[in-house]
This record gives structure tokens, sequence and C-alpha cells, in this order.
């Protein structure tokens, strides 16, 4: 991509209506656009952001059995009420809409209700179970506050998993496999040292559960960690335990966090309400066990954010970075650097390498610095200097370490990278 056409532009300004500093600073980069309070759209860096973290989740859910679905945001009154999950009492934050037939219709923000629903006519006997089903939606939460940019949004897109099994132990093992899958997830999109398991009460879901919770300043949950087995216990089992659920150690620190996943044991809690059964071995008719598993890609995301950038700006891990590297040709009179750079860009897109070129015609300093803000990994410099050594200079945006290396260097290094 060239950037004199990228959809986008960056700005000086840091905008004045957002708190987050997540938000301001993928406003200023040209990541997403803000439509109202909560509510944010992703151009186009934005959103191979998204895809890319998006693909990292798609990737560990299919390796645990997972199978991918997609299934309606509009929500059918009638099937919540059966699980009592209907009225504005017993969840506040519905955004619901009037039908012009009649009626009304629920914009989804889980889908425990229709997808228990949908399996009644999946599940009859001990030969379809398990079952494990996934999805990426677009869930809709009427949050009274929505100041923590994209992290918490009123309409953001989550991946939420199901689990359906014949008993408590079937249960428990897939319910391991899917903890050490949210493990993987968060070390390969870069911020698995500030990530930890954390137990947690179950809410409204079940009697207890695990959040995955990523250490920041900017965090709104409070979570007590064990230094030691590097595992956590939220603010609320705290109260109740305040020793390590591991080891039993008491010198547990305090630290402000954002949840960026979650996974629940249902038991038989939605199965009961919607008479999902199935046959077993004997013939007995029994009720599926049921967990739920959840991420939202936009929170984290928005979350690697506040987690990795400095104060030059964003700095993305490579796996989920917009391209792999920013090409920037610091343009001369006699346009030898401008032949050299599109040489090398074409070189660089032959050999299946992301890149996106500044080829603007900008000072030095305005493409320096707009390269800080939007945080690819490596930046790649070709000037009349780097040209008399016949080199190529490169700086890498997390440490800011400074090489010149050649072109079949530079190339080797992304390959094997």
């Amino acid at each position: 991509m060239k950037q004199s056409k990228l959809f986008t532009k960056t700005r000086k300004e840091v905008p004045t209506n957002e708190e987050a500093k997540n938000a301001k600073l993928l406003i200023r980069a040209g990541y997403i656009h803000k439509e109202m309070a909560g509510v944010y759209s992703y151009l186009p860096l934005g959103l191979r952001v998204l895809n890319k973290i998006v693909e990292i989740i798609r990737r560990e859910m299919n390796a645990i059995g997972g199978q991918e679905v997609f299934l309606s945001a509009l929500q059918d009154p009638e099937i919540w009420k059966k699980s009592g999950r209907w009225s504005d009492e017993a969840f506040e934050n519905w955004f619901k809409t009037k039908i012009k037939a009649g009626g009304e219709a629920g914009l989804g923000f889980t889908h425990e209700e229709p997808l228990t629903n949908l399996m009644k006519n999946h599940i009859s006997s001990f030969r379809d179970l398990p079952r494990y089903v996934y999805q990426f939606q677009t869930k809709f939460r009427n949050e009274p506050r929505a100041r923590s940019g994209i992290i918490r949004g009123r309409e953001f897109l989550m991946k939420d998993f199901y689990s359906f099994s014949r008993d408590t132990q079937e249960h428990e093992i897939f319910y391991e496999k899917a903890k050490q899958a949210y493990q993987n997830i968060f070390a390969e999109a870069g911020i698995g040292a500030q990530t930890f398991l954390t137990f947690a009460s179950g809410g409204t879901f079940s009697k207890n559960s695990h959040e995955f919770q990523t250490a920041t300043d900017a965090g709104e949950d409070t979570i007590y960690l064990c230094e030691k087995c590097k595992v956590a216990v939220n603010k609320e089992i705290f109260v109740e335990q305040n020793t390590c659920p591991e080891c039993g150690v008491k010198e547990l620190v305090e630290k402000r966090a954002v949840e960026v996943g979650n996974i629940f044991s249902l038991g038989t809690r939605f199965s009961e309400a919607f008479g999902l059964n199935y046959l077993d071995e004997k013939g007995e008719k029994k009720l599926v066990i049921m967990g739920s598993y959840g991420i939202g890609p936009g929170r984290l995301m928005g979350t690697i954010v506040e987690v990795l950038a400095d104060e030059k700006g964003i700095v993305w891990p490579k796996t989920v970075a917009p391209f792999q590297i920013h090409l920037i040709a610091v343009f001369d009179e006699n346009g030898k650097v401008k032949i050299a750079a599109e040489k090398l860009y074409s070189a660089l897109l032959k050999n299946g390498i992301e890149v996106l070129f500044d080829d603007r015609d900008l000072r030095a300093g305005e493409k320096f610095a707009d390269a800080d803000l939007l945080g690819i990994p490596l930046r790649v410099v070709i000037s009349e200097k780097t040209l008399k050594e016949n080199k190529i200079e490169t700086k890498e945006r997390a440490t800011s370490e400074i090489s010149l290396i050649s072109e079949s260097e530079l190339i080797n290094l992304l390959n094997n990278s």
C-alpha cells in the first residue's frame, strides 16, 4: 500500500472528547473513527489489525475443535423470556427496538439463549455430543458509561464460543483446553506477559469462572496478583479469599486491569430452561452440560495499545501490526531515492511482504513522526546517505534499535521473522 493512496490521515491534535489513551492514539493515527460515545468505525488500517486479531483467535478456536457459525443479531423476546433475561430488571443494558409489523426485538448482547434453542434441533443422543460452536458477532450493550475507547463500547465485535458436553467430566476436560487456548491467544497477540488467569465469581452465569485480566493503569477492574504463580483473583473473590488459589501465598499485589477474556462453566442453567436433553447409552434422558467462552477482538486491540504504546505513539506487536514494515523514502533533488524506493517496494511485494510505502512529498521529520504514531514494527529508510553506502536503514519501533543492512538481508530478515 502506498501511503499517498491510503484512505486515512494522521492528526497532530489530540481528540478533546476522548479520555482513553487507546482511543486518542487510534483516532490520531487514523485507525478508527468515532461515530458517537461507545461506537467506533474501523478504517483500513484499523480493520487490518482487527482482522489479524480475529485470525489469531480463529486458529486457536479451530485447534480445540470449534466450528464457526454466524448467528443473527436481532433477538426474539420469547426465547429470552425462557431464561428470564428479557426484562430490563434482569439485564439493564438491552438495546430493544419496535418491529413495524408489531412486537419488538432485541439486539443481542450474548448468544447463550438463541444457540441453546437452536441446538435442540441438533442434539438428541449421546452420539451428538460433544459439540463446540463459536462465532464472531457484533454485540450491543447499552452501557451507561462509555469512556474507555474501544475497550468498552456500546457496539462491538465479540468472539463467543459455547461448549455442549455429556457430563461434567467431559466439560472440565474441554474447559482446560479452552483455558490454554486463551493463554496462547494473548501470548501471540503480544500481551501474554501482562495478562493473568484470574479467578472470579460467575455472576448471573455460573457459580464460578475465570477471567483473563491484563494489567494496565487504564483498567476498570481491580485484581490481586500472586507474583510467584502469575495467577490472580478479582476484587469480588478477594473479599472471601485473600490468598493465592494455587500456592496459598498471602502477599498478593493489587493491580488495575482490563478484562480481555472470560470463560464460564454454565452447567445446566440454559439447557434446563430450553429443554436441551439427550439420551445416554442406557436410553436415559440427561441435560446437556454447557460452557461459555468470550473474547472481544476490539477490546483486545485497545488493550494492546494501552499496554504497549509509548510517548511517540502506538507500538504494534509483529503478529497484529497492519503491515510488516513501513518503508520511508527521504526524497532527494535528483530523484535517485525515489527510483530506489520504488524498486525496493516492488521487490518486497514480490516476496509477499506486507509493506506500507510512505511515498508522500513531505519532510523527513513529518514522515518519521507519522511512522512513530502508526506503530508498524519495522521502519525502513532509503535516503541519499543510505544509497551512498549501498545499504538500507532499519529501525525497530519497540526498541529503537537502528541497523544498516542490504536489500537481501532485509528480505531474509522479514521472511524468517
